[in-house]
């Protein structure tokens, strides 16, 4: 039996229990070198807890890393160079040209829609009288897959012709009908089905955005809310001068934050349309190009974008991060 590349299931049970005897080995061979003498230098204990994972961030993260820069700058089989040709693809093709203008739409509007209505929600129900109950339903779609969610969505734009007594599955079009309109194809009419698509992650970053910004909202001092009451503040002036103002740093770590989370989303498009009629984002035009159309140059090109993008926005996010903790 080959034990490097089992074909049998028992062989790859046998595989995987003697990885991790190999595993426990190892790890113990280190934690007794390193506890058992009694004078051993700092950096070797250093050495000996940060080894390993510095190697698995070499071998899991960097290399692979380094591997997708050059295959972008190959033909589709890695097999020639071909300079800048797969970046003049990405960004002067039309089919690409709408893969990223879907994108930036994305990256716009779900991070801004999701954190207003987390901000309002959260200001509305504070205090109230059915607040965790409110609060619950919001953040109940965080629990749920991105797989899953996109499933839930599907039903709801499901649609069916008219034809005789046939009856809408799809709740929206159901509505639509009752109200005596026609039911329509919410996925496959542009641009409309990527506004469609974005509804959907709007409805499961909402959740997180509202907890981060009502803990902000209940971490301001009385005395400022006292304060502002006794100058006359209220409704829309508290919300305006006082509660946005004193949230501000959770804001933007929730902007960032849910902007990170949409420039890598790829679930929902590929379950509800796998990108077809024009909703392809860049995540998944990735896996589109280098997974189903073999186009290994291209699709890598597409990944360091993306890549690209998203290193400013972590570099920010972990700026505000910290002077947040600077502030508490």
């Amino acid at each position: 039996m080959d034990l490097i590349n089992p074909d049998t299931p028992g062989g790859k049970i046998l595989l995987m229990v003697l990885a991790i005897i190999l595993f426990v080995v190892v790890m113990g061979a280190i934690l007794l070198a390193v506890d058992r003498p009694k004078r051993v230098p700092g950096w070797v204990i250093g050495l000996a807890f940060a080894g390993p994972a510095v190697l698995m961030i070499a071998g899991g993260l960097i290399y692979p890393a380094i591997l997708t820069i050059i295959k972008s700058f190959q033909n589709r089989t890695s097999t020639e160079f071909v300079g800048m040709d797969n970046y003049i693809t990405a960004f002067t093709e039309s089919q690409f040209q709408i893969v990223l203008r879907n994108t930036v739409l994305w990256v716009i509007l779900v991070p801004l829609v999701a954190t207003v209505f987390g901000l309002v929600y959260a200001v509305l129900v504070d205090r109230t009288k059915f607040e965790k109950a409110a609060k619950g339903l919001v953040f109940l779609p965080m629990a749920i897959s991105m797989v899953g969610a996109s499933i839930i969505w599907k039903f709801v734009y499901e649609y069916k012709p008219v034809q005789g007594n046939i009856q809408q599955t799809g709740l929206l079009n159901q509505f639509i009908v009752w109200l005596g309109g026609e039911p329509q194809h919410f996925l496959v009419n542009e641009p409309w089905n990527t506004f469609f698509l974005i509804v959907v992650m709007i409805w499961i970053q909402a959740g997180f955005a509202m907890t981060v910004l009502s803990a902000s909202i209940k971490a301001i001092p009385d005395d400022i809310i006292e304060a502002a009451k006794l100058d006359g503040l209220k409704g829309w002036g508290m919300f305006r001068y006082i509660q946005v103002p004193s949230v501000r740093p959770a804001l933007v770590v929730v902007i960032t934050t849910v902007m990170l989370a949409t420039l890598k989303a790829f679930d929902i498009v590929r379950t509800m349309t796998g990108g077809q009629f024009n909703t392809s984002i860049v995540a998944n035009e990735f896996y589109t190009q280098s997974f189903r159309q073999n186009d290994q140059g291209l699709g890598s090109a597409l990944a360091v974008i993306l890549f690209l993008v998203v290193i400013p926005v972590i570099i920010y996010n972990i700026r505000q991060m910290k002077k947040s903790e600077e502030v508490r």
